[in-house]
């Protein structure tokens, strides 16, 4: 038996019911996504997920739309969610971002990750004895895609701080910063 099966429409009470009526008005589907189902196993976690998810993700601000699909699509790549990363690809296609900009956004994620774990290392380790080595790994992914240099910072930015990488997020928000 599944610990956690998602809640049908017709199970959906209160908070949930709420945020399953809003989820289909703010996605314009027919059918609440399967993985906001699961999520409202729990009807206060589902509300808030989505009026967070709305707000930073599908709300333009500071940040278009189009850049924050980007960004949420290479944080579900590098964490391994394959059910979120395919919801955040249908999502983001029919608004507009083409799958070329996806798949760069999960290559840049992939890139990153890579020199977050080595430097990572290097702050954790107590030592300074690997300040001097090469670092050996190729980036040319941060400037070979389609992607502006900005939005690529950002994707940095975003997975260095998730990935717990200090040195990495103080040098890509000094970065971003110097960007604009």
């Amino acid at each position: 038996m599944a610990f956690v099966v998602p809640v049908t429409e017709a199970e959906a009470a209160d908070k949930a019911a709420q945020a399953f009526t809003r989820i289909r008005e703010v996605l314009q589907v027919d059918e609440v996504p399967e993985l906001f189902r699961y999520l409202a196993v729990v009807p206060s976690f589902v509300h808030d997920f989505f009026m967070n998810f709305r707000k930073f993700v599908l709300t333009d601000g500071k940040l278009d739309e189009r850049r924050k699909l980007l960004i949420a699509a290479a944080v579900a790549g590098q964490a391994g969610s394959g059910p979120w990363l395919e919801f955040l690809r249908s999502l983001a296609e029919a608004r507009g971002v083409s799958a070329a900009e996806i798949t760069d956004a999960l290559a840049v994620g992939a890139t990153n990750s890579m020199y977050n774990a080595l430097f990572k290392f290097r702050d954790i380790s107590g030592s300074d004895i690997f300040e001097g080595m090469p670092i050996g790994l190729r980036a040319h992914t941060f400037q070979s895609t389609s992607l502006s240099e900005d939005t690529v910072e950002l994707i940095n930015l975003a997975l260095s701080d998730l990935n717990g990488c200090k040195p990495c997020t103080s040098a890509h928000v000094r970065k971003a910063r110097e960007i604009g």
